[in-house]
């Protein structure tokens, strides 16, 4: 008798994301604003929503715990979700937050945000899922999953490979996790340190080593990957002033929005294979 395998459980807040593009070939008669000929409106998954969908694409089990209401974008979010992944839910109190993006000619003009909730405790069934992870990946966004699972988290990282892609307004990462993938700014704003003039030394690559090491001291983490955008991404232990930096293989074009998700996905795929 062969046994089922064990997933790679992501955790963390789902949002949803719309985007409208269209042209912009005029200003509005009553005020300074241009005016969008809509083309093209569609929504999808974001937040760690986004990341479990990146990971299923790997071809891999994925379980998907995260806080869902019983408004219209929740319900939207379960649709798109439901084909790809299973999806264990955590009661919310509140709407599942939208962010909604207008765009003319490919070039963004304005984001407009609605709703939030507050995440309930977890059920039997995502205690269940973690106790069984081969991995685990928190996509933290600082909506509060995070939050009501900590405990659970920190007994994962003792048992399985986890990584944590944090945010500035969100949970440290638990003690023992096996990599966290701040961005170079969410690294500095994570250590309270301010921006850096587009010359300056904040931004060479052993300054971003240097955040990235004190941040895994901070965290007892096993590495921290402080990703650079185009440059590629850094590879940092604690205690350690030895970074490994890795260039980008390709330059790519377009939209960026999801590279950091992609990234930590991909990560806590190779490590849920024994990377």
């Amino acid at each position: 008798m062969t046994t089922a395998p064990r997933p790679l459980v992501v955790v963390g807040d789902v949002l949803l994301d719309q985007d409208i593009d269209g042209e912009a070939t005029r200003l509005a008669p009553d005020a300074p604003a241009p005016v969008v000929d809509v083309a093209v409106d569609r929504s999808r998954p974001g937040g760690a929503g986004l990341v479990a969908m990146l990971a299923a694409r790997q071809g891999r089990e994925v379980v998907l715990v995260t806080a869902l209401g019983d408004d219209t974008a929740s319900q939207t979010v379960r649709n798109a979700l439901a084909p790809c992944l299973e999806l264990v839910e955590l009661p919310l109190e509140g709407t599942v937050p939208v962010k909604t993006r207008i765009r003319a000619g490919g070039r963004p003009l304005v984001r407009v945000d609605r709703g939030g909730g507050t995440p309930g405790n977890p059920g039997p069934a995502a205690l269940a899922v973690l106790r069984d992870a081969r991995a685990v990946l928190v996509a933290d966004y600082g909506r509060g999953t995070a939050t009501v699972l900590r405990q659970q988290l920190g007994a994962a990282a003792r048992r399985v490979p986890l990584v944590w892609d944090p945010h500035p307004r969100g949970e440290q990462p638990v003690p023992g996790a096996r990599l966290a993938t701040p961005s170079a700014a969410e690294a500095r704003a994570l250590l309270g340190a301010a921006r850096p003039a587009l010359s300056g030394g904040a931004d060479t690559l052993h300054a971003h080593g240097g955040r990235g090491a004190r941040l895994a001291e901070r965290w007892r983490a096993a590495a921290v990957a402080v990703t650079l955008g185009e440059r590629g991404a850094i590879l940092t232990l604690p205690h350690s002033d030895s970074p490994m930096y890795v260039p980008a293989p390709h330059r790519a074009q377009g939209d960026p929005c999801g590279a950091g998700d992609c990234f930590a996905a991909t990560a806590a795929g190779a490590l849920a294979d024994g990377g």
